[in-house]
């Protein structure tokens, strides 16, 4: 491997990392969040004309797994897979806000923090840029380290 390869992988496993970080912040504050006013969490959820049958379930297993995928994110081995599984929390997620808006009438607010104060179609415009970067990651993770974790999981 050339100097300019090297140069090249170095980079697309820098912006990988950050974006990574990125959702890692996002997950985690996300998931602290719903853990810090969980019963509020939990009303919300179980206003939901979407999810209120299953509100035990959601309100125990979403901040679970949004920590799950924060820790993988953080271990190389584990990070491409994880990054596909961010892609699919914030797809569901995205699924969830359009049900909402297109087809209930009323349409609660189960998010802590800072996001609490988007509106559910600029939470939808936020997820559209995490889909982005989310992407941006896929396509430029690194293809030696992305055959590595590979042969690595296979074994």
């Amino acid at each position: 491997m050339n100097s300019n390869t090297k140069t090249i992988e170095k980079r697309r496993l820098i912006i990988v990392e950050i974006i990574s970080a990125l959702f890692i912040l996002l997950f985690v504050y996300a998931a602290l969040s719903k853990l810090e006013d969980f019963e509020k969490f939990q009303v919300e959820v179980g206003k939901s004309p979407l999810l209120n049958v299953f509100t035990g379930v959601v309100t125990l297993t979403i901040p679970f797994i949004e920590i799950v995928i924060s820790v993988l994110l953080a271990i190389r081995r584990f990070q491409y897979l994880a990054l596909y599984a961010a892609f699919t929390m914030m797809v569901i997620f995205s699924a969830y806000i359009v049900a909402i808006l297109n087809f209930s009438s009323y349409i609660p607010c189960s998010c802590g923090g800072v996001l609490q104060n988007m509106t559910w179609n600029e939470h939808l415009i936020f997820n559209f840029g995490f889909f982005g970067l989310n992407i941006l990651a896929i396509l430029l993770y690194p293809i030696r380290i992305k055959n590595l974790s590979a042969v690595r999981g296979k074994a």
